[in-house]
């Protein structure tokens, strides 16, 4: 059986949702230096705080869009935005 972070009902959403963000920010560190951290959810606004490499890097935008938001929209549909706080 395969695990998702929408199958585990003995967490919350935002439980689930800040080991998305680990996730995310293990593969951002690994592979591109820089890193995700998850400061807030409401329920329709994640707010991430984007470090590392990201801080200053012209593509932070495209990767907290497209890459930050696009992947946790696929498991938290509910999400409007995401935004970065410094």
């Amino acid at each position: 059986m395969t695990t998702t972070f929408n199958s585990l009902p003995e967490y919350s959403d935002e439980e689930r949702l800040r080991a998305l963000i680990e996730k995310i920010s293990a593969y951002i560190e690994h592979f591109h230096g820089g890193s995700v951290e998850m400061i807030s959810y409401d329920g329709k606004v994640l707010k991430v705080k984007m470090g590392g490499a990201c801080l200053g890097c012209p593509l932070t935008p495209n990767t907290l869009h497209g890459w930050v938001e696009g992947t946790v929209r696929q498991f938290f549909p509910e999400i409007e935005r995401v935004e970065s706080v410094s």
